[in-house]
């Protein structure tokens, strides 16, 4: 395609940079023109003008405040114009929803919202203009829109404030009315701080509340005191005698109960409420701090950067209320923070450092695969014989659930079980490191040596998986002078692993989030049994007490509260695995799962069976089915429990660029590190028993 001259590129930027005055003289006209009940579609048309067509294309959006601020400093008829329908409309409606209910998260649950966004898009809810709430959502009407004002930098929205004036206004108003409003909303916010201070699920969680003078309820004294004192100076027209310093020291205790509970809700478990109430606690503090600075005197350069923040929260906010998107988000984000904290415990257990936990890795997942050779041969002994669908799912899953079971009660080690523990661990050794910089170098570290350890794993997993069932089915051909397997079975499991005969690759995915979401279980029950005191409820029972004896009973309460989660969710992971087809079936959708251990030993069996009367291109085809069936187990379920590993310490998007980056450089320098543990890495005080 020939080049774009230069003077003919030059007269495109100028016809266009004319275009864009025009229609901002055209938006500015109509805005002046205006009368009072044409005032807000006068300010929705400045809206449509500065929201850009596509979201790839946020840089006009920039450009065209910019140029807008650049118009408010030299137009002063503009200027006078613009700022005084913005402050009427911000005036004139009731803020005191937005101020107090905006940008906190929701009490609603997950299935009650999700209904009443669905509804909202079918039927959508009338909208008040009289309340500034609706007032941004008729303004910001597109679903999208925060993301372009949000891309649009804070300097850039602070030049366009600072361009207006609003000193000015508020000098010539008096400033009354907005300081009235805002004293309004801080006592409605502070009653709430005081109220959530008080949920038995944080006295429960922090008895000192009650035993000691509640911070939460001080702190909504001395706010009724400061409200009182504000008004008293408003009406007299003169300075405050109270400032906010007190107040300001009254929710630093606040906070601190609320960052100490976490820390005890991190050993002792927390309920989805407790979760909830901390999150709708922490945004209630963070707002009434926000709303004493917007009342404080300061310079307007500081005053505009807490309205630019604030409004950046609220567009985010309004135009993602009916989003269910937003809703699955922030559940997770819950649900997230809620189970990890648990399972980033037993992380460290699963990521080998030295050789000797090296080789105690390779040890435990040989013995898991000689299990896992066995199970393969009870399912293929189940689905030879006729059973209703229901029938075999149970089968199935018992087979699959009782063995991982027992597989982690020997201390043995799944491969692919481990990523969902150590995303845990790895989220939270990064939230726990000093500077950005330390933490791309100790995940980074991290990650290596977790790949090091699921290699390894692998590698144990299929020695065993694939070696032992080529014993075996040689044993029962010279035991009994037939295959164990007949040449339709053999041929049918051998294409069940080919990559491009079958939907291998696609059930390995599937089984990979069964994998992530095994782990969330693990998490789940691990934080049930402390949060509930299941082993202390378990001491309580008389009658086992009796059975086993109360040196026994104690032994068993200290391992259900250890173990509790390992054991549901290696058997829940088998559940899924075993009901995959038949839901599958019940759907009609080609639903199953791929399992790199299960398809080694069904690799083996069938080899043997059809006595290695198989083409090699078929054998080097299965060979490679299996080897990214395990790729792909380990890649999603990693992925996903890192994922919310991340979301759950609050860790930044941006370091998982960083970490990658990091990490492949390291794997370039020094690729062994991937496969084998160097022989000066200092070993850690834990273990790697589990699996």
């Amino acid at each position: 395609m020939p080049a774009v001259p230069p003077m003919l590129s030059h007269w495109r930027k100028t016809r266009s940079q004319e275009r864009e005055a025009q229609r901002l003289d055209e938006a500015l006209e109509r805005l002046q023109a205006a009368d009072e009940s044409r005032r807000l579609g006068a300010v929705v048309g400045l809206v449509q003008w500065l929201r850009p067509l596509r979201l790839s294309r946020t840089e006009f959006a920039a450009k065209r405040l910019r140029m807008l601020a650049e118009r408010m400093r030299s137009d002063v008829e503009a200027r006078a114009a613009v700022r005084s329908v913005l402050l009427s409309i911000i005036l004139d409606k009731q803020p005191l929803r937005l101020l107090t209910d905006s940008a906190i998260v929701s009490v609603e649950g997950f299935f009650s919202g999700s209904w009443r966004r669905l509804t909202q898009k079918i039927l959508p809810e009338e909208l008040d203009e009289a309340q500034l709430r609706d007032v941004v959502n008729i303004l910001f009407s597109h679903r999208d829109d925060h993301e372009w004002v949000e891309s649009i930098a804070d300097e850039d929205w602070i030049g366009f404030l600072d361009a207006l004036d609003l000193g000015a206004a508020a000098r010539e108003s008096g400033g009354r009315q907005m300081p009235m409003q805002i004293l309004e909303a801080l006592q409605v916010v502070s009653y709430r701080i005081a109220a959530l201070g008080l949920e038995p699920e944080l006295v429960r969680n922090h008895p000192a509340i009650e035993r000691y003078e509640s911070p939460f309820l001080t702190q909504n004294a001395e706010t009724r005191q400061f409200i009182a004192e504000r008004q008293q100076a408003l009406t007299d027209s003169c300075e405050p005698q109270l400032d906010d310093k007190h107040l300001l020291v009254l929710l630093d205790q606040c906070e601190q109960i609320v960052g100490k509970v976490r820390k005890q809700a991190a050993r002792t478990g927390a309920s989805a409420s407790l979760t909830l109430l901390l999150a709708r606690l922490t945004q209630s503090i963070v707002r009434l701090r926000l709303l004493l600075n917007l009342l404080e005197a300061r310079p307007a350069a500081e005053l505009n950067a807490l309205r630019v923040r604030f409004f950046k929260q609220v567009v985010r906010a309004e135009t993602t209320r009916n989003n269910i998107g937003e809703l699955w988000n922030q559940n997770m984000a819950l649900l997230a923070t809620r189970i990890t904290q648990n399972a980033s415990k037993t992380g460290e257990h699963y990521v080998t450092s030295s050789r000797a936990e090296y080789w105690q890795m390779l040890r435990s997942a040989l013995g898991a695969g000689f299990f896992v050779a066995f199970m393969a041969m009870i399912k293929i002994h189940f689905s030879s014989e006729p059973h209703s669908p229901l029938a075999a799912a149970v089968l199935y899953s018992l087979n699959y659930g009782l063995g991982f079971v027992l597989i982690y009660m020997l201390h043995f080690t799944i491969a692919t079980k481990q990523p969902a523990m150590t995303a845990s661990y790895l989220a939270a050794s990064l939230a726990a490191a000093d500077s950005p910089r330390a933490r791309v170098a100790v995940g980074a570290d991290l990650i290596i040596r977790t790949m090091r350890s699921q290699f390894i794993a692998i590698v144990g997993n299929v020695m065993t998986a694939l070696g032992l069932p080529i014993l075996i089915a040689y044993a029962i051909v010279l035991n009994t002078g037939t295959p164990y397997l007949d040449e339709a079975t053999a041929h049918h499991l051998l294409a069940d692993q080919h990559p491009l005969r079958s939907l291998a690759w696609f059930h390995a995915a599937i089984a990979g989030v069964f994998l992530f979401l095994s782990g969330l279980i693990s998490g789940y029950f691990d934080n049930k049994a402390v949060y509930n005191h299941i082993p202390q409820r378990i001491m309580q029972l008389r009658g086992l007490r009796r059975l086993i004896g109360e040196k026994n009973l104690k032994k068993f309460s200290v391992y259900v509260e250890n173990n509790l989660g390992a054991l549901a969710g290696n058997f829940f992971f088998g559940c899924m695995l075993g009901s995959a087809g038949t839901v599958g079936f019940i759907l009609g959708l080609p639903l199953d799962i791929r399992h790199i251990t299960f398809s080694s030993s069904y690799f083996g069996y069938s080899l043997v069976s059809l006595d290695w009367n198989v083409a090699t291109s078929t054998i080097v085809a299965v060979g490679i089915g299996v080897l990214g069936i395990g790729l792909i187990n380990l890649l999603v379920s990693f992925t996903l429990a890192l994922t919310v590993a991340l979301r759950a310490q609050r860790v930044a998007p941006g370091y998982r660029r960083l970490l990658l980056r990091e990490v492949g450089a390291r794997a370039l320098k020094r690729p062994q590190d991937l496969f084998w543990p160097p022989r000066d890495l200092p070993t850690p005080d834990a273990g790697n028993d589990q699996s």
